[in-house]
């Protein structure tokens, strides 16, 4: 396969995978948050501790909308700020109880979600499509900051 028609099928892969997260997250978001409330929740989720740069570069935010939605969130005690230890200076971003239980909750329906796609797939799918995201994470997905070298 040529780099070209390898980058299209990984265009449309990313694209599904989008489409996906989509339709495993649309019915589990809280009436009392914004979309765009829940997607900064999941991400502290899923990375904390975050700095709020962190959180404006991966959602794609202004620096102002992100510290103005953060503070939203930790009104409605969902997420917390607290000092970094090791820099006095820098301010970091973790889930509260609460925010922890309803992203529980949340992961809880997409785990369900998840698990009845593949109700039908055989051990050796399971085992390949542990593989497959291994090796995407590794070589794809990565960040400088994920303790995973690529």
């Amino acid at each position: 396969m040529d780099n070209q028609a390898f980058f299209h099928k990984f265009v449309a892969f990313t694209t599904a995978v989008h489409q996906v997260t989509h339709e495993m997250t649309k019915d589990i978001k809280s009436d009392d948050i914004t979309p765009l409330q829940y997607k900064m929740v999941e991400y502290v989720a899923v990375s904390q501790p975050v700095t709020l740069s962190q959180i404006s570069d991966c959602l794609h935010m202004s620096m102002p909308n992100t510290s103005r939605e953060l503070k939203k969130l930790c009104d409605k005690q969902l997420c917390e700020k607290f000092t970094d230890t090791a820099d006095r200076r820098r301010q970091l971003i973790r889930l509260t109880q609460e925010g922890q239980r309803m992203m529980d909750q949340a992961f809880n329906h997409i785990a369900q979600q998840f698990l009845a796609r593949l109700q039908d797939a055989t051990d050796e799918e399971w085992q390949a499509l542990e593989q497959a995201m291994d090796l995407l994470h590794t070589k794809i997905f990565y960040s400088p900051s994920d303790s995973v070298s690529p």
